[in-house]
C-alpha cells in the first residue's frame, strides 16, 4: 500500500464567494475547468502546489484514492496532497469552514446545514447512496420502537446524517427532539456511551454501527433508507473558482476510484477494515449491503429531492440561523455539477 504524507496545512483565507448551481454552469465553464486541468497535467503548471483533502471511513472511495495514490498520479510531483481524516460530517464541515481542507466528505444533510449557516461550500461529486444511519439500542434493551424513545437519552452527533435521521424518525413517530434527551457525542463516543449504559439509544453511523452489531450485540430497532441522504463531496467556492484544475483532478480521481471499488468489493472492504480497525466481515457488510457506490457521481435533481424532504425538519430544528429562508437559499445553490459532468462524460 502506498505511503502518503499526512499533515494539516494552515487555514486558507477565503478570498471570495461564487454562486454556481448545476443548471447555471454553461458549456464554456465546463470546458474551462477541464482544459485547465489537461493543460496543467501536461505542463505541471497547476494553480497551486498543495491540495488538502479529507478521507473518512464513511467514504470508501476516499480510502481507495488515498491508498492507491490516484490523486498523486494525476497531479505528479508539482502538487503535494495533504490528507486529513474526518471523524464525521460535522468535522469535515469544520475543516472546510476554517480552510484547513479544500475538499471534504459529508452527508447531504450536513452539507445543506453548513451552507444554510453561511459556509460557502458546494457539492461537486456524489460518492455514495448509503444506508449508513439507524436507531441503535443495546442487546438487552426493552426499547423496540422509536415511540419508546420518549423520555429517553439518545446519543447523536449534531450536524450529521444520524442526527437528522433521528429528527425525521421522531417526527414520523409523532415525537419531537424535545421529547428525548440528546447527548451530542461524536459517532464513536456515541457507541461507547450506549455500550457503557450512559445513554438509552444511539443514532448510529457505519462502519461503527455495523461493528457494534457484531461485537456488542447491539440492535438496530429502526431503519429507513429514505431518511439517509447521499454522500456529498464538497469544495469551498474559493477553491472552485480559483483552482478549477485541481477540482477537476479530484473528481476525476473519484470516478477512477468508483470504477475500481465496484470491480473489487472484497479489496475495498479489506481497505475499510484496515483503516477503521474493524473485522473484515463487518466491513464487507458495510460495502456490499449498506454502501451503494454504483450511483452517478453527478449531483443534481435526485439529491435535491432528498434534501427537500429534510429541509422542513432542518428549518424547524433551531440549528439554522435564518430558518426556512436560509435553508431554501442553500438548497437552491448547493449543487455544482460542472466537474462531475465532465468526469462522467469523459469528454
Amino acid at each position: 500500500m502506498s505511503t502518503i504524507t499526512r499533515r494539516i496545512i494552515p487555514a486558507i483565507a477565503v478570498a471570495g464567494t461564487m454562486m454556481l448551481v448545476a443548471t447555471g454552469c454553461v458549456a464554456g465553464e465546463n470546458a474551462t475547468a477541464s482544459d485547465s486541468k489537461d493543460d496543467a497535467a501536461s505542463t505541471g503548471d497547476w494553480s497551486s502546489d498543495t491540495l488538502s483533502i479529507d478521507f473518512a471511513t464513511y467514504n470508501p472511495l476516499s480510502l481507495v484514492i488515498r491508498d492507491q495514490g490516484i490523486l498523486e498520479d494525476i497531479l505528479g510531483d508539482d502538487v503535494e496532497v495533504d490528507w486529513v481524516q474526518s471523524a464525521g460530517s460535522n468535522k469535515a464541515n469544520e475543516l472546510l469552514r476554517s480552510g484547513s481542507i479544500d475538499v471534504g466528505s459529508t452527508a447531504g444533510s450536513a452539507a445543506l446545514l453548513a451552507r444554510a449557516n453561511g459556509s460557502p461550500i458546494q457539492v461537486i461529486d456524489i460518492f455514495s447512496q448509503p444506508e449508513w444511519s439507524a436507531i441503535v439500542v443495546g442487546p438487552d434493551s426493552d426499547i423496540t420502537s422509536v415511540e419508546d424513545l420518549e423520555g429517553k437519552s439518545v446519543a447523536a452527533t449534531k450536524g450529521t446524517d444520524p442526527y437528522f435521521f433521528l429528527l425525521q424518525s421522531l417526527e414520523e413517530a409523532g415525537l419531537s427532539v424535545d421529547d428525548v434527551e440528546v447527548q451530542n457525542l461524536q459517532h464513536a463516543d456515541g457507541r461507547a456511551a450506549l455500550d457503557g449504559g450512559s445513554v438509552d439509544a444511539w443514532a448510529g453511523l457505519d462502519p461503527i454501527m455495523a461493528a457494534a452489531e457484531v461485537e456488542s450485540g447491539d440492535q438496530l430497532i429502526y431503519r429507513n433508507v429514505d431518511f439517509n441522504t447521499y454522500g456529498f463531496l464538497n469544495a469551498t467556492e474559493d477553491f472552485i473558482e480559483n483552482h478549477a484544475d485541481l477540482a477537476q483532478a479530484v473528481v476525476d480521481a473519484y470516478e477512477q476510484a468508483r470504477e475500481w471499488a465496484l470491480e473489487n468489493p472484497d479489496e475495498t472492504a479489506a481497505l475499510l477494515a484496515e483503516v477503521a480497525g474493524i473485522d473484515v466481515e463487518v466491513a464487507k457488510t458495510v460495502i456490499t449491503e449498506r454502501s451503494n457506490l454504483d450511483v452517478s457521481g453527478i449531483p443534481g435533481d435526485d439529491q435535491v429531492a432528498v434534501l427537500e424532504k429534510i429541509a422542513p425538519v432542518l428549518a424547524d430544528s433551531g440549528d439554522v440561523q435564518g430558518g426556512k429562508d436560509s435553508v431554501d437559499k442553500a438548497l437552491d445553490s448547493i449543487v455544482n455539477a460542472t466537474f462531475a459532468e465532465k468526469a462522467v462524460g469523459g469528454e
